[in-house]
């Protein structure tokens, strides 16, 4: 029960959130989808389930070359905007679900990719489930955007992040809990290097994407918003700020 509850709380963290996350969280690179048609041997005859699908970034990337997704998401807000945003797709189908329970057939899955939403879910209901849906043979992709911090800026960002966020997010990256959801089987990593160079609004919109950053109406908010300004400023370069990930 304990588990249950946890999962639909950090569902809602994302409410009135959705169109920022929409507009300014950076797309997945396209070498994730030749990694996954080279090495993981994809098919446009797959069934591939998102789980987490959030306002749709992956499975954009997937539709847009012809693969059909279906995407499992709890958060209401979140999912009515993929929908919006994917309606022109006949390859897509939208579901209220979670990571423990899609409600989705039994061996009905080739492929579960998770992007960036591992780190919220119970990952031993989770395997669970996804072992239930997919077919024999089929495999399990977790992706996440990392932002680094290799630079002054990115640093302070963080910083500004830890500063203000209201609630704390778990771990994006946990090593321990990777190995044991896919033990006993291999891990193979891959990551790919990309820069985004974002203005102000960009970088506000990127900001208020985050679960438990003050929204407006904050008491938090005009003093944050002020530390972004602050940052932008000494930070841009010709009213740009290099965001890498």
């Amino acid at each position: 029960m304990i588990r249950e509850q946890e999962t639909i709380l950090y569902a809602n963290r994302f409410s009135n959130r959705a169109a920022n996350y929409l507009k300014f969280r950076p797309a997945y690179h396209p070498e994730v989808l030749a990694f996954m048609q080279q090495s993981m041997g994809l098919k446009t005859t797959h069934n591939i389930v998102d789980i987490g699908s959030g306002t749709g970034r992956f499975a954009k990337l997937l539709l847009q070359n012809g693969y059909r997704v279906t995407g499992v998401e709890p958060n209401d807000d979140m999912r009515e905007t993929a929908e919006k945003d994917l309606a022109g797709f006949q390859n897509f189908t939208s579901i209220a679900g979670s990571a423990e329970d899609t409600g989705l057939q039994s061996s009905s899955a080739d492929l579960v990719v998770v992007a960036h939403a591992f780190h919220w879910m119970d990952i031993d209901a989770a395997r669970e489930e996804f072992h239930r849906i997919l077919r024999p043979g089929g495999k399990i992709m977790l992706a996440w955007i990392i932002r680094q911090t290799n630079s002054d800026f990115l640093l302070r960002y963080e910083q500004l992040k830890k500063q203000f966020r209201a609630k704390q997010v778990p771990p994006l990256i946990d090593e321990e809990k990777i190995r044991a959801f896919y033990g006993p089987g291999v891990v193979q990593q891959i990551s790919f290097l990309h820069n985004s160079w974002v203005n102000f609004d960009g970088l506000k919109g990127l900001l208020l994407s985050s679960s438990g950053i003050p929204l407006p109406g904050h008491a938090q908010y005009d003093t944050m918003i002020s530390s972004l300004v602050q940052l932008f400023v000494a930070h841009n370069e010709n009213g740009f700020v290099n965001v890498g990930y």
